[in-house]
């Protein structure tokens, strides 16, 4: 009988269930059940088997069922971040001079990516081009008691660079936001200057959202900027490679 084994063995027993099955539908069979996947044990096996854990995590990681779903679910949720698929998934586009542009790395008097599994980069005009994009979170998995109780942190990634014959300007603004859309928190850079015969490197921004209290449903990322020559043309800023991540 189930009930007779040592708890120690029940424990590897669950582990080898399908997550979503543990708490839907394995804690309701008893009292010991519901203590046993309520509990951090059976969690710090399952990550272990699946390879979420390590030193760092280990010591941060209060709730380990949390910890699991989330180091599960974990991935970018910004939708074409190096236009793979020109403009599209970014709406509330401003196309300042001559709009936007998706370009082939490096480009002119550009530099390759870090990391070569990025190909292209959306590239800004003369005037002000700004695009957004709004992420549901109760939509990619996140459901209300996690986000209002654990409040994972939300990390946001950017890449920019400019090209070496051309100043430009770029800005980062990400705001988290309520059901009704209120802002409940926000980072915004600077307007980041990029001098005129830059080595056209390519720079990460990054901003870690952590303690921002309950009713976050949505993500909203906006970035853009322009040349500082207002030459005609595709001489602004370059970015691409954005990230929004839900992280333990």
């Amino acid at each position: 009988r189930m009930e007779s084994l040592p708890e120690a063995v029940l424990i590897r027993i669950l582990a080898s269930i399908p997550a979503v099955d543990l708490v839907l539908a394995c804690r309701l069979v008893c009292c010991q059940w519901k203590n046993l996947v309520d509990g951090a044990a059976l969690w710090i096996l399952k990550c272990q088997q699946e390879g979420l854990t390590g030193a760092e995590s280990q010591e941060n990681a209060e709730n380990w069922q949390n910890f699991y779903f989330l180091s599960k679910r974990r991935k970018n949720l910004i939708k074409n971040p190096c236009g793979e698929e020109d403009l599209q998934h970014w709406g509330e586009v401003e196309n300042g001079g001559d709009g936007w542009k998706i370009e082939e790395l490096p480009g002119d008097f550009g530099k390759e990516f870090p990391s070569e599994e990025v190909h292209k980069y959306f590239v800004t005009s003369y005037e002000w081009c700004r695009k957004a994009q709004v992420i549901d979170l109760r939509a990619e998995g996140y459901w209300e008691e996690l986000m209002d109780t654990t409040q994972p942190k939300v990390v946001v990634k950017d890449w920019y660079a400019g090209r070496s014959d051309a100043g430009c300007l770029y800005e980062l603004c990400v705001k988290l936001l309520s059901e009704n859309e209120d802002v409940l928190a926000e980072y915004r850079s600077e307007t980041i200057a990029i001098p005129e015969d830059n080595d056209a490197t390519w720079t990460e921004i990054s901003h870690t959202f952590s303690n921002y209290g309950p009713g976050v449903r949505f993500v909203r990322f906006e970035h853009g900027g322009q040349d500082t020559l207002f030459w005609k043309g595709w001489y602004g800023v370059r970015v691409t490679n954005s990230s929004v991540t839900v992280e333990p």
